[in-house]
């Protein structure tokens, strides 16, 4: 079974942290992890991704160009998450997955 293979994005190293555990505790999911937008872009430029995983610490226009150049180009949904535990990523994660 091919899995699910999520990019997230997120500034502070230690929610980066958590949520690459988060996800890759899921045995379909696999977590690839960017401290940047540059680093993302980077990590788009050689990688597939079934999804995109917005975290914390970017800036709006950061957002925006992530969404538009990364996501929109590619056909990718971009889920934004900022808290509020592991059921809530789950369910947006899945959420997003089940619209594509």
């Amino acid at each position: 079974m091919k899995k699910i293979e999520i990019l997230a994005i997120c500034t502070h190293e230690g929610i980066l942290q958590t949520i690459n555990r988060l996800i890759n505790n899921n045995e379909a999911w696999n977590s690839t992890c960017a401290a940047s937008i540059d680093e993302a872009r980077k990590i788009c430029d050689n990688s597939e991704f079934d999804l995109i995983l917005i975290g914390s610490g970017l800036s709006a226009a950061e957002e925006q160009e992530l969404e538009s150049v990364l996501a929109a180009h590619k056909n990718i949904p971009v889920v934004k998450h900022y808290g509020g535990g592991s059921g809530l990523l789950f369910g947006e994660i899945h959420h997003a997955l089940s619209n594509r």
